[in-house]
Parts: structure tokens; C-alpha cells; sequence
């Protein structure tokens, strides 16, 4: 990649440390969804009783993206990274040795609350550091550390949970703490942030007010933007399962397929909007997932649904992959270590309802998942696309420059 080789060692090594917090975030997030069942039995309940795990990981992201978010524009974005990414990796070890569902239950609660905090510190240093011309290249990297994160946790599961059972691989999840000793070591605060100097304002909600509007656009781009994933993602292998009664291995083999898919979307329209600019690059992506959903969702046979399911998910984590860029040109910069993040993780919550949407939309027509699928994708993809195109196009702005608010 071009953009990488032009790249100082220094920006570098920023970029690798935030890119590896998000994709190890979301492996250890991910850990969690293969072993539900297996949890289920030892603390004696059902599956649906432990995956409320979920629902309150996902519940506590906003409260992290906050309280991290405010830290870092205070303290800074290298220390707050740091102390984020070794609180999970230990919120995960001790999740390991939980005694009993309501204490396991704490425990990804609070989980949730450190992953909300990562990618909006991560992100706001890393653009913070890089040339303006690099951006969008590697806004799409480091988005893509979260499709890799579950590929990993898809690998670890393979080879290690005969091995280590599901408290082993809880405890292997206490492996991205060692990721702060590179960190400490090799990466370096963000120059604007330094610029800052004494002239720092203390971070708060109340310097978010005059921005109010910016905001809950922000939310409402990022309702959309997860809506379409989760809507495209967490059903999908229940609907290849449950409606195409495919067997697990084929169904391994498909998801691997299509998170490939959402590592190269990623990494082409991140670079694709560095030319093009965010909001266009954003409905593009938007308007060929909308395209595909017969392939992705009515397509007959494992190859044209895995074909379909690589080409969905291009589109879907290529406008995706905008994201992390798009967010950061548009947040003042008094706040980007927390507007970011913020909004990202309100907007998911605002989502969070879609798989118990989409699980209901299937049981009223038949078990129809192709039909859930299909409706919400469908629906999204346009909404999406007209409040990207509705925004304000900050391609390239500068994060020293005097600002307007709202």
C-alpha cells in the first residue's frame, strides 16, 4: 500500500498499535459468542440467560466511549489507550474464573464499558498523527480490526478451545494486555493534542452542547451504519443453519468467506474516499449492498450465497471503513478523543434491537431468516445513503484550523 510506505516509522507504529486494539477488542469480544452454549450448561441456565452478556456489553459501550473519550481529550489519547486496552484484556481474564452467571454477567458488563472506550481513543490518535492525504487509506485499516478481530477468535476457537475448554480461552483473552508494553514503548502522543498545550480546555458534556447538532447527526449516521451491519451480520449464520440447513463446517467455511469480503471492502473504500471524498463513498457502498441483497439473501446453493454474503459484506465494511476518518473530521476538535467514539457507540445502541427485530420478522413469516434479512437490509441501505448525503463533506480538514460549532 502507498500510503503506508510514505508513512514515518513514528506514524507507523501509531497506526499497527491502534489498528491491534481494535481488532484484539473484538476478539475478545467475539470469544464469547462460541461458547454461549457451553456456558449455559456449567452455570446450570439456558443460552438466552448468558447472552444477555451481550446485550449489556453492548448496553455499556456509550458509557465507555464517554468516560474514556473525555479522559483521553484531557489526559491524552496514549495514556488513556493504554490503561483502556489493559482494562479489558484483564476484564476478560477474570471473566474466566467467574463462579457464577450473575458475576460472569458483571463482568461483560463492565468488559463493555472498556471496549467502548477503545476505538475512539485509538482512532482520534491515529488520525491525529498521520498526514491529511493518508486518512481515508487508513481509516480503512484500522476499521478492518474488527472483522479481524473475529477471524482470530473464529482461529483460537479452532485450535484451542478441546484444549483449554471455555474459561482457557477467556484467560488466552488476557493476551492484547501485552500490547501496552509496544505501545509504552513505541508510540507517541498525538502531536495535536501537544499543540494544545496549555491552552487545553477540561473535557465535558457541557463542551459538547455547542455542537448539539453535529452530534445527533453523527448518531443518526452511526443508528444506520449499525443497523446494517449487525442487520447483515449476527443472523446470518442462524439463517444459513436453521433455513439452508447447511452443516456447521460449511457454515465456518461461508463465514470466513465473507469476513474476508470485509477486510478488502474496508481497505478499498477507505482509500476509495480519499479521492472521491466520505459522504459519496459512503452512498456508493451503501447502493451496491442494496444491490446485492438477492444474491446475499435468495441466492441458491453454498456458492452463490457465499459469493453473494463476500460481495455484501465488501460493501457493507467498505462504507464501513469511512467511518473512523469521517467521524474524526467531523468532531471539534476540543473533543475528538471523545465525539467520535461517543457517537459511534450511542448509535449502536440505538441498534442493539435488531437481532431480537430480525429473529421476530422470521418467526411471524414461517422462520423465514431470508425474509428478516432481506427487509431490514432493504430499508437501511437507502436511509443510510440519504443521511451520509445530507451531511457536511470535511475531507481533509484541518484539525488545527478555528471552528464553527454546530
Amino acid at each position: 500500500m502507498a500510503v503506508w510506505s510514505g508513512l514515518t516509522s513514528k506514524q507507523k507504529s501509531v497506526v499497527l498499535a491502534s489498528y491491534l486494539g481494535w481488532t484484539l477488542d473484538a476478539f475478545d469480544f467475539f470469544l464469547l459468542v462460541f461458547v454461549l452454549d457451553d456456558i449455559a450448561k456449567e452455570f446450570q441456565t439456558d443460552v438466552s440467560a448468558v447472552s444477555l452478556a451481550i446485550v449489556l456489553t453492548l448496553a455499556a459501550r456509550p458509557l465507555g466511549a464517554l468516560l474514556f473519550g473525555l479522559a483521553a481529550d484531557h489526559y491524552g489519547r496514549r495514556p488513556v489507550l493504554m490503561i483502556d486496552i489493559l482494562s479489558f484484556s484483564l476484564l476478560e481474564f477474570a471473566s474466566g474464573f467467574a463462579p457464577g452467571l450473575a458475576a460472569f454477567l458483571a463482568l461483560r458488563a463492565l468488559f463493555g464499558v472498556a471496549m467502548g472506550g477503545e476505538w475512539g481513543v485509538g482512532a482520534s490518535l491515529t488520525m491525529e498523527t498521520i498526514p491529511a492525504q493518508a486518512r481515508g487509506a487508513i481509516s480503512g485499516l484500522l476499521q478492518v480490526g474488527y472483522p479481524s478481530g473475529y477471524l482470530t477468535a473464529s482461529v483460537a476457537y479452532f485450535l484451542f478451545y478441546g484444549i483449554l475448554g471455555w474459561r482457557g480461552l477467556f484467560i488466552l483473552g488476557a493476551l492484547p494486555a501485552l500490547l501496552v508494553l509496544y505501545i509504552r514503548g513505541k508510540v507517541e502522543e498525538s502531536p495535536v493534542f501537544l499543540a494544545k498545550g496549555q491552552k487545553r480546555e477540561r473535557a465535558s458534556l457541557a463542551t459538547l452542547q455547542p455542537y448539539a447538532g453535529r452530534f445527533l447527526y453523527a448518531v443518526a449516521l452511526m443508528t444506520a451504519f449499525n443497523f446494517l451491519s449487525h442487520g447483515t451480520q449476527d443472523l446470518y449464520p442462524t439463517f444459513l443453519r436453521v433455513q439452508k440447513d447447511f452443516d456447521p463446517h460449511t457454515v465456518g467455511v461461508i463465514a470466513i468467506v465473507y469476513n474476508i469480503g470485509a477486510i478488502l471492502g474496508g481497505l478499498f473504500f477507505g482509500a476509495l474516499s480519499e479521492r472521491i471524498g466520505r459522504r459519496r463513498g459512503i452512498v456508493i457502498a451503501a447502493f451496491v449492498a442494496f444491490l446485492l441483497i438477492p444474491f446475499w439473501a435468495y441466492g441458491t446453493g453454498q456458492l452463490v450465497l457465499a459469493v453473494g454474503a463476500f460481495l455484501m459484506q465488501f460493501a457493507v465494511q467498505g462504507a464501513w471503513g469511512i467511518v473512523p476518518v469521517y467521524l474524526n473530521e467531523l468532531s471539534p476538535k476540543t473533543l475528538r478523543g471523545t465525539f467520535p467514539g461517543f457517537a459511534y457507540q450511542t448509535g449502536n445502541l440505538l441498534a442493539s434491537v435488531n437481532a431480537t427485530l430480525q429473529a421476530r420478522l422470521a418467526s411471524s413469516h414461517d422462520g423465514d431468516y431470508a425474509f428478516a434479512l432481506a427487509i431490514v437490509a432493504a430499508t437501511v441501505t437507502p436511509v443510510l445513503a440519504a443521511v451520509a448525503s445530507i451531511g457536511r463533506e470535511a475531507r481533509g480538514v484541518s484539525f488545527s484550523a478555528p471552528e464553527e460549532p454546530g
